[in-house]
Formats: structure tokens, sequence, C-alpha cells
């Protein structure tokens, strides 16, 4: 699949899959059922679920199920009364056809549906996605088809595993291929700035304003609007994007004239918003108006057969041209396939390059006892001799390099909570990670 290739010729396949039935047994909407219509099911009181259930002890996103080879998957969308499985309250976890769940006063049993089809992509590259395996191809499909409607969208997945290359092949195959396309990053903005660059402000609206700013709605006028890391939205600002989406317009900052725009919304996270609204933390009509198609970016441990399509991007993009098993020798490429991948695509793209320029390939294993305190001994007689200042930042480059992957992965890829563990400033964090390749 080229760069150019057009919505029109965008060639796909159907194969067979395995379908979820869930019938509710028992509760106030007793004998309600309905199959899955993708590869996940999702429960709950609110509009959107794949099964909408009246029962006030039910959450607004109570449960979503999800189906592959080894079974049922559970997962518990932060729910206020819990998912119980006989007599345990269930979070994540594997359940058999024909189990049932108990959900606040309602019970349901999860069936199977037979054999239904979905739609994968015939090819391994979609406008810089790239995948060999059901679930990208699977994506793939997906994008392709709603990138020829007007629909928000909302992209969710771990950090690192290319949320922004789904948002741009969204806006190339669409029909605003030709119109401006902006990039707000929601989570790298002090709060207090990012109404400022969403909807821009007039001069004097507030300390250091001393111009006029058109913002990312203005710039982005007649083709689409990439708000990243939209989870980290603060709560006082998600009223002001609601109207500006609902009535497609909004007063820049500190101006009272009305400004019109038609764009196309395309947002990612990688927080679980069904549990934010859950909690009342993210907005429900909001999260209306950014998830009416939600595409899911599977991590890069569910899906090995991609390494090595991604190992051979990324070395050509490089600038390697020999052959690829010079390169990465076969046991390493098996022994990259088993790793978990932490960071994702990005960790793996930051080890090819790495291993393009040094000519050899990084361990990935972890240091043995007394390998660690040896490496920093290394480090500190290595700028023994050196001026103080260009030392420090020897050391302190050292220090990031372990201290910042770490803590990202502690925070579960949420860098607005890693930053809160740490006690540092969002935006200097961001920087830190840019500057080391981990965001």
């Amino acid at each position: 699949m080229t760069r150019g290739t057009t919505p029109m010729s965008i060639p796909l396949q159907g194969v067979p899959v395995r379908q979820l039935r869930v019938q509710v047994v028992a509760g106030p909407d007793e004998g309600e059922a309905r199959v899955a219509e993708g590869e996940t099911f999702t429960v709950g009181t609110a509009e959107g679920n794949d099964l909408v259930l009246t029962d006030s002890t039910v959450s607004r996103y109570h449960l979503e199920l999800t189906r592959d080879e080894h079974g049922v998957r559970l997962r518990d969308l932060g729910s206020t009364n819990g998912v119980v499985v006989g007599p345990v309250r269930v979070q994540t976890g594997m359940v058999a056809i024909g189990t049932e769940l108990r959900l606040g006063r309602t019970r349901v049993r999860v069936d199977d549906a037979g054999v239904g089809t979905v739609e994968l992509f015939d090819g391994d590259e979609l406008h810089g996605v790239l995948g060999r395996s059901a679930a990208m191809r699977r994506l793939m499909a997906r994008v392709a088809k709603v990138a020829r409607t007007p629909v928000s969208v909302l992209i969710v997945g771990e950090s690192g595993t290319g949320k922004e290359l789904v948002a741009r092949a969204l806006h190339a195959l669409g029909e605003r291929a030709e119109q401006p396309y902006e990039i707000v990053d929601c989570g790298a903005l002090a709060p207090q700035l990012v109404a400022s660059e969403l909807f821009g402000h007039e001069r004097g609206a507030f300390t250091g304003a001393d111009r006029q700013r058109v913002g990312a709605f203005e710039r982005a006028d007649g083709g689409t609007l990439f708000l990243d890391e939209v989870g980290e939205l603060p709560a006082e600002l998600q009223p002001t994007l609601l109207g500006a989406l609902e009535r497609r317009q909004f007063r820049r900052v500190g101006g009272n004239e009305v400004k019109k725009v038609e764009v196309r919304l395309v947002s990612a996270t990688n927080r679980d918003l069904r549990s934010e609204v859950n909690s009342n933390a993210f907005r429900l009509d909001l999260y209306y108006r950014l998830a009416v198609v939600t595409l899911h970016v599977p991590p890069l441990r569910e899906r090995p057969e991609d390494v090595p399509l991604l190992v051979e991007h990324f070395a050509r993009s490089a600038g390697y041209v020999g052959a690829l098993e010079a390169l990465v020798p076969p046991d390493t490429m098996r022994e990259w396939q088993r790793h978990a991948w932490p960071g994702n695509v990005r960790e793996l793209r930051n080890l090819v390059e790495a291993t393009v320029a040094l000519g050899e390939t990084p361990s990935l294993a972890p240091p043995a006892p007394g390998e660690e305190g040896a490496a920093r001994a290394d480090v500190f007689r290595a700028v023994l001799g050196r001026p103080y200042k260009e030392a420090r930042g020897v050391v302190l480059e050292e220090f990031e390099r372990h201290y910042l992957p770490a803590l990202v992965e502690e925070a579960g890829g949420n860098v607005a909570e890693a930053a809160r563990r740490a006690n540092m400033d969002r935006s200097y964090l961001f920087s830190l990670l840019r500057k080391h390749g981990l965001r």
C-alpha cells in the first residue's frame, strides 16, 4: 500500500470470527440480549454501549468483554459495584463461554453467537500505519472506512503505540486531505494555556498576551483538528470545548467576536475515558461528542508478528541498506518478539535506531546483580577530570535515561500522573521525555 492510495481503492477482505452474545438472565432488563458487532462488547447504562441496561446499580460504562483464542477477556471499566463471578469480584481476567456475571442487581450470561465476519485490510501499510497482524489489519480497515466520513473519532491506546500515525491516516484518506491539519497536545500545555491554544486570544486577554493569537480551531477550519492526550483536558475547559463542538463556533479568550468554524475532530488518549466518566472526572456529553467512533490501537506485546516488519521499516528509515539478518540476527529477532515492550513501538524504534548507530544490538535483558552498580561506577569514573558543569551534565543524562522510563511505566503511561508522583511540572516532564525520545 503506497501513500498515494485513494480511499476508493483501499483493498479489504472478510475473515470469519467467533462472536459473543450477552443476555440478561436476571434483573430489571431480564431477557434483553445483544450480539457483538466487533471484537469488543461493552455493557452499561450509557447510550453507546453494546448492551444498554436500565439498572441504577450498573455504572454508565460498567464492563468490557473481548474474545480471543484463549476465551473471553473481562475488564471492569471502573464501575461502582464491580463485576462478580461466583463469589469473586473481578477487575480483569479470562472467563469461559457460558459464564454468568453479576453487575449490581443484574446478572448476564456470556454465550457463543456463532461465526461472523470482520473486515481486514489486505496489506501491511496504510499511510504510515504498519502491521501484518490481524489486530492491526482490522484497525487499518476501520481507519480506511471511517476516514471517508466526517464523524469525530477517539483513538485509544497505550503510550507509544502510534495513535498520532492513525490520526494522520484518517486525515490523509479523507476528503479533507488537502485542508489544514492541526495538532494540540493537551497534556504538554499548562492548564491555563490550553484555552488559548485551542481558541486563540486577544491582545491583553491575560498577563503576557502582548499580541493577538489565532487558535488551533481557526487554523484547522475546513480541515482536521487532532487533540492529543485529550484525557488531560482541564475539567473547567471541558464545557467550553463541548459548546464549540456543538455550535461550531467560539470566542477567542478575552474576545467578544463569535468565530464560526467547521472542523473534523480526532482525539487520542492513553486513558480509559469511560472510567473517567464513571468517576465524573470527564463529562459524559463531551465523551459522546469525541467518541462517535472509537479506534483501539493494540500494544506491541499483543502483536509480536508485527515486530520484524517494524524493525525493517525503522532500520531503512535510519539509513541501513544491508541485509536485515546481519543487523538483527534471527535469534535476536525472536527475543524481540517475546519482549513485553512497555514503551511499545516507540521503544522498538529507539532500539533499532541505536542498533543502526552502534552496529550491534543492545541487550534487552535487565542488568545482572552488581552490573548496574558497576555501570554507575563507570559513569562516575568517566567524568573525573572534567569541568564540574560538563561532568554534572553527563551524570544527569545517565540518571534521566534510567529514571524517566521507570517513572512513566510506574504511572501506567499517564504522563500527568507521572508528573504528580515525581512532584514535577508536567510541561517540564514532557520536554525531558521528548529529549530522550520517550514521547
